[in-house]
């Protein structure tokens, strides 16, 4: 099993969440966060004065996934995420050791 950990635009939200139903992932996480990369921010102006917006919102998803699934998820993200300009986001996968479902006890692959 693997979590995979999307940092994506706002706007692309439901277009990465239909894309995931698509491939057959049937659960995400979204939070909205604030962060910065080579995006960096950029200067807005609020009553006459300029000032410097340092984090940028964006939406960060976490999907556990089966191995065999982590491929074609992987792709539905970059697919639907992706607009060629700079700040599309990043993902982030790494192993995940062990799932439980509260309600039933159900263990790892069960549990997703």
């Amino acid at each position: 099993m693997k979590m995979v950990m999307a940092v994506i635009k706002p706007f692309k939200l439901d277009d990465v969440r239909e894309a995931l139903a698509e491939v057959g992932v049937a659960g995400i996480t979204a939070t909205e966060v604030k962060g910065f990369g080579r995006q960096k921010g950029h200067t807005e102006l609020y009553r006459g004065a300029e000032y410097v917006v340092d984090f940028l919102p964006k939406i960060k998803l976490e999907i556990a996934v089966t191995d065999e699934q982590l491929d074609v998820a992987v792709e539905a993200i970059m697919r639907a995420a992706g607009t060629g300009k700079i700040g599309d986001g990043k993902i982030f996968v790494w192993d995940l050791d062990r799932v439980v479902r509260i309600r039933t006890g159900e263990l790892d692959g069960d549990a997703l």
